[in-house]
């Protein structure tokens, strides 16, 4: 006579091992709560930069924006930070960084970009909409700077849109 097996129902370390973990999307793509933080960044800067490029689209036509995580330049000691114009900075930690069109070491030409740091920005604004005003408040610094005017030039009442 054979025995039979009673099977124990399956953990969750055996369901992973095995190959028969969650297989597909939990949630939709359209459901906001997909969004990763990058992803949500990447929707602040845009939401941010839209009223800035309407205004100003025929001198941004050769300017990219970019989102970095993290700065790759090199803490400095917060007694002797001077950042040039190209880098909007709290202390010693850059915001972001105009970088200027040139020729890259392949020689390529490349456009201009500003470089925003998404970890140190959202550290400093602290929640959402801190977060909205400060990408506006640096983005009109950089577009001032790539410019070469008054950041009142670019956006001269910032409070307007804001309404």
């Amino acid at each position: 006579m054979t025995r039979s097996r009673k099977r124990r129902p399956p953990t969750a370390r055996s369901v992973i091992r095995r190959g028969r973990g969650v297989r597909g999307p939990m949630l939709p793509p359209t459901v906001p709560a997909r969004r990763t933080r990058g992803q949500e960044f990447d929707r602040l800067v845009l939401e941010a930069f839209a009223p800035l490029e309407s205004r100003w689209h025929e001198q941004l036509t050769k300017l990219d924006i970019a989102v970095d995580d993290v700065p790759k330049i090199r803490p400095l000691h917060p007694d002797s930070v001077t950042w040039p114009d190209e880098v909007v900075a709290d202390g010693p930690v850059p915001l972001s960084r105009l970088i200027p069109a040139g020729v890259d070491r392949y020689g390529m030409t490349t456009r201009a970009r500003i470089v925003l740091f998404r970890k140190p920005l959202e550290l400093r604004a602290g929640d959402p909409d801190d977060l909205v005003d400060l990408l506006r408040e640096v983005l009109v610094q950089q577009l001032a700077t790539y410019l070469g005017v008054e950041p009142d030039i670019i956006d001269p009442d910032p409070d307007a849109d804001n309404g």
